[in-house]
């Protein structure tokens, strides 16, 4: 049964029906009275109110919502008609009535409803808009803490979001205008708000419209883009926020929700870089995943995105029982239909992981636990070595000998040339991995990236706490530079090494330049709304064990290959003797499990000779 608001369509449209028809027949006959238009009327009128009623009813017509009354519903509205016009026709002939049958009365009946239909919709639509847009500037009468807002950018997004802004009374936003840099959008309007001059004048005009808060509406401003409008923002005293990205104004999907604060990420000098989700999708469906380390940070993301691309089960092994439970909840929550395991487990446990493998036989594994702290891996490089290289050669053995067809280890940019015990216990992790790769069923590949901005103890949480008591923000040194990612970019870097992984690759982000420390404190000191080194101080530590100045990607003379993202680089593997390799490890786990510190350092110096301890 239709709703009584549908049943009061269908019964307008009845209406429309009728006095379309009428009006035909009036028209055909001059508006001339006549016997012989009363018997056409009396023969015709019930079959042609009858058909095209059931045409209607039967339609789509019933399903849209007038006040988003759209193009889509004009050709549904098209269709319907037409259909209704050409079967009253033919069934006034199936009845017999071909006598009365008038080509003419039924072209003038096909556009008459075909006008009035439309103009019911989209008259109701306009007058839904009209209440909204008779006074732009006070469309949020019904709100007293609605604040007078300014939108950068009069574009697609613009429009979208101050539709958006317009259909909600409670909406916290007021919008007074936009600015642009178009020069053939100076002074016009969109939906009665005028764009009131450049982003350059943006300062001009927030001063003299009393502009409380501006919000960005460029979806493809890259990160100088929004640093300049930030500092401008706050040279003139004004909150601002971001609407989402690209993607979501490509679909329409831009609501008042989504808008949100400007953040560190929408700063740093290089756009998030995207990847190949399809790809990513096509491989992942269907497949038995297992990630270790799955309640760490990237752990949890990489747990997060596989989740989306429908695997048939997603085990999570992790040894700290509280995250665990955590992410096996929110996973559980955000998709319920998806076979989520959660075992607790150390990776350095070979015979639980052999357990675990034999029940369960993953497909793919992302194997992501490790230590990863560079100053106290420094103070613990037994516990070093037994996770990062004993857990890592644990997983990979063990996938190999239960048939994984992909492994991936996450790895990082301290790998290289490493300075710090963490970083040689992940390169000779990249060693073990290539060399067990070479022959192997299954396909082994490493991913290297930099830091990543929100990871567990990685320095944007350390800064935001220390802005959060008041200061002082510590900086190891003024001129420490990292390369960044984020969390999501990461782990779609991870998963993207399933589908580009032949065997013992290393796969490399193209992360741009790096980023001075101090440059991001400075900006994080801002979008707190504070000034650096006036209401926050700076004090400089010194480099801690094991830190170095800068970062590397890539060793030299590594072998660097294209991938089919360009965004993506991978390193020629380089195969070592695999026999020769596990005796060397053999020895250094025997001498970790003795804890001799001495003797452990020597060895990591000779299994790694590009390993420069700073201590």
């Amino acid at each position: 049964m239709p709703s009584n608001r549908r049943l009061a369509v269908f019964l307008l449209d009845i209406i429309l029906i009728a006095a379309a028809y009428c009006v035909a027949l009036l028209l055909e006959y001059d508006f001339r009275a006549s016997v012989f238009l009363l018997d056409t009327f009396v023969h015709t009128f019930p079959y042609i109110v009858a058909i095209q009623s059931a045409v209607f009813l039967t339609s789509n017509l019933y399903r849209s919502i007038w006040k988003y009354a759209s193009l889509h519903d004009a050709i549904e509205i098209f269709k319907t008609v037409s259909i209704a016009t050409i079967l009253s026709g033919l069934g006034l002939l199936f009845f017999r009535e071909g006598h009365h049958f008038s080509r003419v009365v039924f072209m003038l009946d096909w556009g008459l409803l075909l006008t009035l239909v439309l103009s019911s919709r989209f008259v109701w639509r306009l007058y839904r808009e009209n209440s909204f847009l008779v006074s732009p500037r006070n469309n949020n009468n019904n709100n007293d803490y609605a604040q007078r807002t300014l939108i950068v950018g009069a574009g697609d997004a613009g429009n979208m979001l101050l539709r958006e802004i317009l259909k909600q009374p409670s909406s916290p936003f007021r919008v007074i205008g936009f600015v642009d840099d178009a020069e053939e959008k100076q002074h016009m309007r969109m939906m009665g708000v005028e764009v009131l001059g450049t982003i350059d004048q943006l300062p001009q005009v927030v001063a003299q419209h009393a502009i409380v808060k501006v919000i960005i509406a460029v979806p493809s401003a890259g990160p100088k883009f929004v640093r300049s409008l930030v500092q401008q923002c706050k040279q003139s005293g004004v909150r601002f926020k971001l609407i989402p990205g690209l993607s979501e104004i490509l679909r329409g999907d831009v609501k008042i929700s989504h808008i949100r604060d400007v953040e560190i990420e929408d700063l740093l000098g290089r756009a998030p870089v995207s990847l190949d989700e399809q790809g990513i999708a096509n491989y992942l469906q269907g497949m038995r995943v297992l990630v270790s380390g799955a309640a760490g940070s990237i752990g949890s993301e990489i747990c997060r995105q596989v989740a989306r691309y429908s695997p048939a089960m997603l085990v999570l092994i992790d040894n700290a029982e509280t995250p665990l439970f955590y992410i096996e909840r929110e996973l559980a929550a955000s998709f319920p239909t998806l076979r989520v395991v959660a075992l607790l487990c150390d990776v350095r446990n070979r015979e639980r992981l052999e357990q675990i493998f034999d029940g369960i036989m993953p497909e793919v594994v992302f194997h992501a636990a490790a230590y990863k702290h560079v100053p106290l891996m420094e103070h613990n490089p037994v516990e070093a070595v037994l996770c990062n290289v004993m857990g890592s050669m644990n997983m990979a053995t063990v996938s190999e000998q239960f048939g994984v067809h992909n492994f991936v280890l996450v790895s990082t940019d301290k790998a290289v040339n490493p300075t710090n015990v963490m970083g040689t216990t992940k390169r000779i992790a990249e060693k073990f991995v290539q060399a067990l790769s070479e022959g192997s069923t299954t396909k082994f590949s490493t991913v290297r990236f930099g830091n990543v901005l929100g990871s567990n103890g990685s320095v944007i949480p350390v800064f935001t706490e220390q802005i959060r008591k008041g200061g002082p923000l510590t900086i190891t040194h003024p001129d420490i530079t990292r390369f960044f990612m984020t969390i999501p970019e990461a782990s779609q870097l991870v998963l993207q090494a399933v589908c580009f992984g032949k065997g013992g690759e290393i796969f490399v982000l193209d992360m741009g330049e790096p980023v001075r420390i101090v440059e991001l404190a400075e900006e994080l000191v801002r979008l707190s709304g504070m000034t650096p080194y006036t209401d926050i101080e700076f004090v400089f530590t010194g480099l801690r064990p094991g830190e170095k100045l800068y970062e590397e990607l890539f060793f030299k003379g590594e072998n660097i290959l294209k991938t089919p993202h360009e965004k993506i680089h991978v390193m020629e593997p380089v195969f070592q003797d695999y026999e020769q390799l596990c005796c060397s490890l053999e020895k250094l786990l025997c001498t970790a499990r003795d804890n001799n510190v001495v003797s452990l350092r020597t060895m990591l110096c000779e299994l790694v000779p590009e390993y420069r301890p700073t201590v």
